[in-house]
């Protein structure tokens, strides 16, 4: 039920996992509008709002808003429908598909800004509707390699396993592969306390804004801290570095590693090889800096009498074929300096989209059933059953992750046909996700979407992958509907609605409530509607599993927040009388005894024990192979992607603002003025970048801020410069996360571009110098003389 008008509620900002509180109040009596926007006093922004958060409420009033279902007509045009015939038709079509091809023909493809409530609806609708393994989502493009590093020597994964205030009495912190100053704007006052002590350290190729921050000393901030700009993909070198000098020379914490760890002796000779010069020779960080970056933890460490220090880690890492392995290490160096597990210190792994955290924990994933179970486990599967009112044997098994869901799409060759093989979807149902734009190899899921025998879309604009659909959906978004999130720190906090959605806009629990009927699903099989009854069923389903919701309720949320609280943090256990939480021990190494308390939730995990059979956090041996698309002849430039400031994922939303389009209109790519020189591309010409896959044209951008053998891209545009067109769709082989971040290209002027005129060779003067300066590579000065002659 809405507020009445003039009323103002306290919600969170739709965009990133920062989940930045706002208020919104209602404009007017009908409940159409958009709402104004304050931010407020939260944990994660204290009062801060980027400039998304702050025009936020203009995507509620977009001109080109979804108001009523959509079918291709004969025309090959979508058309308006009403919501019978839409539904009716879709039933018919998966109904169709399945009795010919098996469930399998069936896919769902979800995303990570989905409520909990509508995330966990969609996995169960798959499962027990459906009945299909393929079910996955854009998470996979997100905090996969985070995942699984933090399972594999953890137990569990919760991005930040504490809460992210904590940052700011940390003496140092390791930020490698983020650029939180432009991605999260607010986090970066959290960083104050390393900034202030000299102590932050900042891995990126690129001098982005947040590597800025760690360069460039204030008044406030008389010390410097640190920033490395290795070549694209050896990042894991660097790791492997920084924890040889830590053994080598005695800084690493043995008590903590003998009490609390396994593997360690297997680690200590993986990274024997690993001396700071040929890490140098490989990463082109200087062995000094590697040195003194080691030298600097150590000091911050609580071992050596330091206030606390931090290993942080972000998708310029992650999304790589050796993500994982990645994480991984630095998980392995922060053991090594006794981090996880006390207060003031620690890894965490930023988590990118809005709900990326709670999105994977209750059903969207391919191999996981709510409350973070493995679809695997026997007992896991009988657990959910129950809850379900289904067989355990009913469900199915685990499904393929992302990028080999999507290239598993479409009608089968004749070829593929004779080899046999499994089924291959040939429907597809996409949730919150635009994937024309943000998957790898754009152009080859492209060709997939167009193979299927149908695809539908549910969003509330017309998105690039919308307007491939047989059949679009309009559906809700933030401020016009209940439900939960769960932020980077998995803190579960709640959304309201402030304004009514326009037109027949409708929630997609309506939708798969409607579907489930219209599929013969048994009265017994239950799709509520209502938020809170979705969410009370969620909070059954994930007792006892790792992300425990079980003592949660949107009324508890409420409460909490009426009362000043910041929200709760999973896991929260509904804990019995006088009976202590088994499950939630093993997660948190605290045991919860009480006759009549509500468990308070967990903000911080592992400070008696991790996750394991044995407590003890296990460290694994990783090595450096390098990145599967390096560059070589016909490809000799890295290209790295990211985000700006003013855009977000695929940009179906910021685009939509007037303001963000107006202060970043166009895609660009970043190069720095040796490179724009050699190759005869101006500042503010035309350039065009080509892979193996595909090739993307962008206005160039001349900067220092960017390695000379490297350009940048950021990837919110779609056509001519979405720069998923050449990023590669190879894969890291425990996580499936795609390898985003690095591939080789080769660049050229756009055909009639003008070429470089004389006054611009003062700017390349300026970036030799600049160059001399950094000495970012062991190479710089042979490509030096080369380039200026």
């Amino acid at each position: 039920m809405l507020a009445s008008p003039g009323t103002t509620v306290d919600s969170h900002c739709p965009y990133c996992a920062l989940q930045c509180g706002m208020s919104l109040t209602r404009p007017s009596a009908d409940g159409a509008g958009a709402p104004k926007v304050q931010p407020r006093d939260f944990p994660t922004n204290r009062g801060g709002l980027c400039q998304k958060g702050w025009t936020s409420a203009a995507v509620l009033g977009a001109s080109d808003r979804l108001v009523t279902p959509l079918v291709r007509g004969a025309s090959g045009e979508l058309e308006p429908t009403s919501w019978d015939a839409a539904l009716d038709l879709v039933a018919s079509r998966l109904a169709a598909l399945a009795a010919e091809h098996g469930p399998e023909a069936v896919a769902v493809f979800g995303g990570g800004g989905l409520t909990n409530e509508k995330a966990y609806a969609l996995g169960k609708f798959a499962r027990t509707v459906l009945r299909t393994p393929n079910i996955d989502y854009n998470g996979r493009f997100c905090m996969a390699s985070a995942a699984a590093g933090m399972n594999r020597s953890f137990g569990v994964d919760r991005g930040l396993p504490f809460p992210l205030a904590d940052l700011g009495g940390a003496q140092a912190i390791l930020l490698l592969g983020s650029n939180l100053a432009e991605t999260m704007p607010p986090a970066v006052q959290h960083l104050a306390g390393a900034r202030a002590a000299g102590g932050l350290v900042v891995v990126d190729p690129r001098r982005s804004a947040t590597a800025r921050l760690a360069e460039d000393p204030t008044s406030e901030q008389p010390a410097e801290g640190v920033h490395l700009a290795p070549v694209p993909g050896t990042d894991l070198a660097v790791l492997l570095g920084l924890l040889h000098v830590l053994l080598a020379e005695g800084l690493a914490d043995r008590a903590y590693l003998e009490e609390r760890t396994t593997g360690f002796d297997d680690v200590a000779r993986s990274v024997a090889g690993w001396w700071p010069e040929r890490v140098e020779s490989v990463s082109g960080v200087p062995a000094p800096e590697l040195r003194r970056v080691a030298r600097l933890l150590a000091a911050a460490a609580p071992v050596h009498g330091g206030s606390g220090a931090y290993v942080l880690t972000g998708r310029g890492v992650e999304q790589s074929t050796q993500g994982t392995a990645t994480v991984t290490a630095s998980i392995n160096l922060a053991l090594a300096l006794g981090l996880p597990g006390r207060v003031g210190s620690g890894y965490g792994a930023i988590t990118g989209q809005g709900n990326g955290q709670g999105g994977r924990e209750h059903g969207q994933k391919a191999d996981q059933l709510p409350g973070y179970r493995k679809i695997d486990d026997p007992a896991a599967r009988a657990h959910v059953a129950a809850v379900w009112g289904v067989a355990p044997e009913t469900l199915p098994g685990p499904g393929l992750p992302a990028v080999q869901l999507l290239k598993s799409l479409g009608a089968p060759s004749d070829e593929q046909v004779r080899a046999g093989g499994p089924v291959r979807p040939r429907a597809l149902l996409v949730h919150g996700s635009n994937l024309v734009v943000s998957a790898p190899n754009a152009s080859g899921v492209i060709d997939r979407l167009k193979s299927l025998d149908l695809l539908v879309v549910c969003d509330f604009v017309p998105s690039e992958t919308a307007l491939l659909a047989d059949v679009v959906l309009p559906v809700t978004q933030w401020a016009e509907e209940e439900g939960t999130m769960t932020s980077l720190e998995g803190r579960v906090i709640r959304r309201r609605a402030v304004v009514a959605p326009p037109g027949e806009a409708r929630s997609e629990l309506w939708i798969l409530a409607e579907l489930a009927r219209r599929l013969g699903a048994p009265a017994s099989l239950a799709f509520p509607t209502d938020p809170a009854v979705v969410f009370d069923e969620l909070a059954r389903a994930s007792a006892g599993g790792p992300a425990d919701y079980s003592g949660l309720s949107h009324d508890r949320l409420d409460a909490d927040e009426a009362s000043g609280g910041p929200g709760l943090f999973w896991p929260v256990p509904a804990a019995a009388p006088g009976a202590s939480d088994v499950s939630d021990a093993q997660v948190t190494g605290v045991t919860h005894t009480s006759d009549t308390d509500e468990h308070p939730g967990t903000p911080r995990l592992f400070l008696e024990r991790f996750a394991t059979p044995d407590g003890r956090a296990r460290m694994v041996a990783v090595d450096h192979v390098g990145p599967s698309d390096d560059v070589r002849p016909g490809a000799p430039f890295y290209l790295v992607t990211g985000r700006v400031l003013q855009h977000y994922q695929s940009g179906a939303q910021t685009h939509r603002v007037a303001e963000l389009e107006r202060l970043v209109a166009e895609p660009y790519v970043e190069l720095h003025p040796v490179l724009g020189f050699r190759i005869g591309v101006p500042d503010g010409a035309r350039v065009r970048l080509t892979s193996e896959r595909g090739r993307v044209e962008a206005t160039a951008r001349w900067t220092d801020a960017v390695r000379p053998d490297t350009v940048f891209m950021p990837f919110h545009w779609s056509g001519v410069g979405s720069v998923n067109q050449v990023t590669t769709d190879a894969t890291d082989p425990i996580s499936g996360m795609p390898e985003f971040k690095v591939c080789a290209v080769d660049l050229k002027p756009v055909p009639d571009a003008s070429v470089v005129d004389a006054s611009q060779v003062e700017l390349v003067e300026t970036g030799l110098d600049k160059l001399d300066q950094r000495g970012d590579h062991r190479d710089d000065a042979r490509r030096k003389k080369e380039l200026s002659t």
